[in-house]
């Protein structure tokens, strides 16, 4: 009984040793956003008749197929994630980018972030302002975007604005944020974007 009690505890302990290096082993943009349930557009004209076909009874009804159907947050998830891994693990920005649009969610932060990144990475200067730009409407406080978008600052030899994206980041999340320290080298000149 006592042997049990030890061996728990000893568990218990270790649990607390070995635990939190491996927590800080995940990366911490790892591709889990959330996004919105679709929202139909807003409009103020009455929406166009659908189309109506007959069953073999002879009974009209609505032909949908015309109209696309929002896609699950699930398929959504998993989508995004895939744009994530051409992205930062195979370096397929052009892919990643057809994948991301693909999901039509353009104004959602993560998404446009990702797109801008993807866009810098191709040499694609004037776009990538655009989407860094697009997600910043979006989140004007997405720690992640004010990070890239000073490094694109840097990369165009505007350290003066860089070092502003890295006064944002900081008051966000503080000197010790992966968003920080990478923005920070890239200004100091330790760190390739």
């Amino acid at each position: 009984m006592r042997n049990r009690i030890i061996t728990a505890l000893a568990t218990g302990l270790l649990g607390f040793i070995v635990l939190p290096p491996l927590a800080s082993a995940v990366p911490m943009d790892s591709p889990n956003p959330t996004f919105p349930p679709p929202q139909p557009a807003p409009t103020t004209q009455k929406p166009a008749p659908q189309p109506t076909t007959t069953d073999s009874t002879g009974k009209k009804k609505k032909d949908n197929s015309t109209t696309p159907q929002p896609k699950p947050q699930g398929q959504l998830i998993k989508d995004y994630k895939a744009a994530y891994m051409l992205i930062y693990h195979d370096h397929n920005y052009q892919a990643g980018i057809a994948k991301l649009k693909s999901l039509r969610l353009d104004d959602h932060p993560d998404v446009a972030n990702l797109i801008g990144y993807s866009s810098r990475k191709l040499g694609r200067y004037d776009d990538a302002k655009y989407w860094y730009e697009k997600a910043l409407a979006a989140d004007p406080n997405h720690a992640r975007t004010l990070s890239y978008y000073g490094m694109w600052h840097a990369e165009q030899g505007n350290m003066l604005k860089a070092r502003d994206y890295l006064a944002k980041v900081q008051s966000i999340c503080g000197t010790t944020c992966r968003e920080y320290a990478e923005l920070k080298g890239v200004i100091e000149g330790t760190r390739l974007y």
